[in-house]
């Protein structure tokens, strides 16, 4: 099982030097990968609840600092060379997908084919209505999305037509480094989520979930990895847990976990940052292994 660091864009997490350090550190010590999530907006007294606590409230303050994922993913590429790069998880249905299939190509051309573009379709309508984007429909527009980015990112000239996008004969490049190809992961803890997995992407991120749940979730996805003619070996499964430790990676991998994403804040200097990347590297990936 590989182990995956969700550490980078907020609060401290957000600085510069601390990107750098986390980096740095986290290639050198054996993480798979580095994630990085995304709220555009956040707003101090939210009516949607967040699904991913009990309480159904986010843990990060209104007024933190949150980089957007694509940029502070950019910076992490620069100052490293192996460690591969997630996005945990964009909120497709509120940007432009153009847009969204311009700059994933971008990073995957920067980081030399590291990245995945992980996906999700969001849980805030004050986010949705702040951007001026419907709540209602996103899932389906999350679908449309993606069949339109990668016909951008595999034809050229590309055309494509549906209900929430159109466009005929453009040509937007670069493209993804692996022949057109750029890996999607489908974000979410729901059987809507699930679903998607399978029919769109090519791996699951579940966020928060309790270790005694992710085999029922993997069953759910085994599920729908039969009804659709896919074999679950053909995705891959990252998890993050609400109540983890690394005595839980054994279970987790004979449920069909791929990677164990460790989710944490970074501390606010880089040389506690590194030793704290070091202490966690020690703590995780060795059980992992």
């Amino acid at each position: 099982m590989r182990v995956g660091l969700h550490a980078l864009g907020i609060g401290d997490g957000a600085r510069p030097e601390v990107i750098r350090a986390v980096a740095m550190a986290a290639e050198v010590h054996g993480f798979a990968r580095l994630w990085c999530g995304e709220h555009v907006v956040l707003v101090d007294a939210p009516a949607s609840r967040y699904p991913y606590s009990l309480d159904g409230r986010i843990a990060v303050p209104a007024d933190a600092d949150w980089l957007d994922p694509m940029l502070a993913l950019s910076f992490a590429a620069a100052v490293t060379s192996r460690i591969e790069l997630a996005t945990g998880v964009l909120l497709l249905p509120e940007h432009n997908p153009i847009m969204v299939a311009k700059q994933a190509a971008t990073l995957d051309v920067l980081s030399a084919g590291r990245f995945s573009l992980g996906v999700g379709v969001g849980w805030s309508a004050e986010e949705f209505a702040a951007l001026g984007v419907p709540f209602a429909g996103r899932g389906r527009r999350t679908e449309e999305y993606l069949a339109s980015m990668r016909t951008l990112w595999t034809e050229d000239p590309a055309s494509f037509t549906g209900e929430f996008t159109r466009f005929d004969a453009i040509r937007v490049n670069p493209k993804p480094v692996r022949g057109g190809r750029l890996p999607v992961v489908i974000g979410g803890n729901s059987d809507a989520a699930l679903r998607r997995a399978v029919t769109l992407a090519d791996g699951w991120y579940g966020f928060n979930v309790p270790a005694a749940d992710v085999p029922a979730r993997i069953s759910v996805l085994a599920d729908e990895c039969a009804r659709h003619g896919r074999a679950l070996d053909e995705l891959t499964v990252a998890v993050a847990l609400s109540d983890g430790t690394p005595e839980h990676l054994p279970a987790l991998g004979a449920a069909g976990v791929t990677e164990l994403v460790v989710v944490s804040a970074a501390p606010p200097t880089p040389r506690a940052a590194a030793t704290w990347v070091t202490d966690l590297a020690r703590t995780w990936i060795p059980r992992a292994q």
